[in-house]
């Protein structure tokens, strides 16, 4: 697949999760949050929340699980742009915040609440 189609898709399944988290009750807030340490799919707000959400996708799960994908190398780039997010709107320390991940396949999706802690 060429680069341009893998983007295209990857903004599709990001879509697909973003509509599957409102119908959950989640308040989207950004979407492809970027800082010089990574990006995040999806910023949210859940009750007293603000959840930073990673979202995968695999066509199957042949390769592997999408949320295999999840590694403690990107867990890390989540939590510093998260960090850097806190930050740059003035979010106070006590702010609740929670990492979750949506696995995505073509047959179905996984949102893992909680799914890894914070990681400096």
């Amino acid at each position: 697949m060429a680069e341009r189609g893998k983007r295209a898709e990857g903004y599709r399944q990001e879509q697909r999760a973003a509509e599957y988290l409102q119908e959950k009750g989640y308040q989207i807030l950004e979407r492809n949050f970027y800082s010089r340490y990574g990006e995040i799919d999806i910023i949210a707000r859940d009750r007293q929340y603000l959840v930073f959400v990673e979202v995968k996708y695999r066509k199957s799960d042949r390769g592997g699980h999408p949320l295999e994908a999840v590694d403690r190398t990107k867990q890390r780039r989540i939590c510093k742009t998260a960090s850097w997010f806190l930050q740059r709107y003035g979010h106070l320390q006590e702010t609740p915040c929670r990492f979750d991940v949506v696995g995505i396949t073509d047959e179905e999706v996984i949102h893992i609440e909680n799914a890894f802690c914070y990681i400096n």
